[in-house]
């Protein structure tokens, strides 16, 4: 399965690059590079712990407006990186729901609350809730699920798929993950730079209006997804109805801002036809 858009990660600088996409109906109408390789995911881990998440919602073990986190905060709170913890410390720097703070802590916070809602570790309940059931065999969670997450362009591309038409989850659930939640929120997107607002939904990075922003051009205001500061990301694109996921073995950086939405921008071109 080739696609020419694809090959251009051959072009990227870096040592190995993966990638695919997936349509809405499941095809996949091409993926490049090994795509059974494993590569740390870093952030794009938070789209797996988020979906986790929400089957404990939809199993009744949480509730999206149920306290988690710090005083204030809520599951959706976390979910939406607005409790108010900082970056990458188990602090409190604004009140929940004033502005978008990226977390990892919040994350870290929301795998402690599922683990004890569950009466398990996180990355075992992620595991039998989400990785097993999508056939994800590459995949494991173990660590923050903020950002350990290690897995295959193959097994994200059964995620991809599983987000597009749920098997999972309710779609309603779904389409909440794809709603801005708090809107007119600002915030900082990594990478990126301030952006007003920095819309997010659950566990899922909304694009809108963004700019600059990883995705493309081209890209419609509905695309959600995740990067990674290992190099990765994944997008789902509701209007075009692809998925498009890339793993790489080099840190996020200029290279990145560069390639990565020429890379899209191709794709949507490709299968848009």
């Amino acid at each position: 399965m080739s696609l020419k858009s694809l090959a251009l990660t051959e072009n990227w600088p870096v040592t190995t690059a993966a990638a695919g996409v997936v349509r809405a109906d499941g095809t996949i109408p091409g993926t490049h590079g090994p795509v059974s390789h494993r590569f740390p995911l870093a952030s794009v881990t938070k789209p797996l712990a988020a979906y986790a998440a929400l089957v404990a919602y939809e199993e009744g073990a949480i509730e999206l407006d149920e306290p988690a986190g710090p005083a204030g905060s809520t599951v959706r709170h976390l979910l939406a990186h607005t409790s108010g913890l900082a970056f990458d410390e188990h602090r409190v720097t604004a009140p929940p729901g004033e502005r978008r703070l990226y977390s990892n802590a919040g994350f870290e916070q929301l795998g402690d609350h599922i683990a004890k809602a569950a009466d398990m570790p996180f990355a075992e309940y992620a595991r039998q809730a989400v990785l097993e059931p999508l056939g994800m065999t590459a995949t494991s969670l173990d660590g923050s699920p903020a950002k350990d997450g290690v897995s295959t362009v193959d097994d994200l591309l059964r995620f991809a798929a599983e987000v597009q038409a749920p098997r999972l989850l309710d779609p309603r659930t779904v389409a909440e993950a794809m709603t801005v939640q708090y809107p007119g929120t600002k915030g900082v997107l990594p990478g990126y730079g301030h952006q007003n607002p920095n819309d997010w939904g659950l566990g899922f990075e909304i694009r809108d209006g963004k700019s600059p922003h990883w995705t493309g051009a081209s890209s419609s205001p509905r695309t959600f997804g995740h990067f990674g500061q290992s190099g990765t990301f994944l997008w789902i694109d509701p209007d075009a109805g692809l998925a498009c996921v890339a793993l790489t073995d080099r840190a996020f950086g200029p290279w990145a801002v560069d390639v990565w939405p020429a890379l899209t921008d191709a794709v949507l071109a490709e299968l848009r036809g």
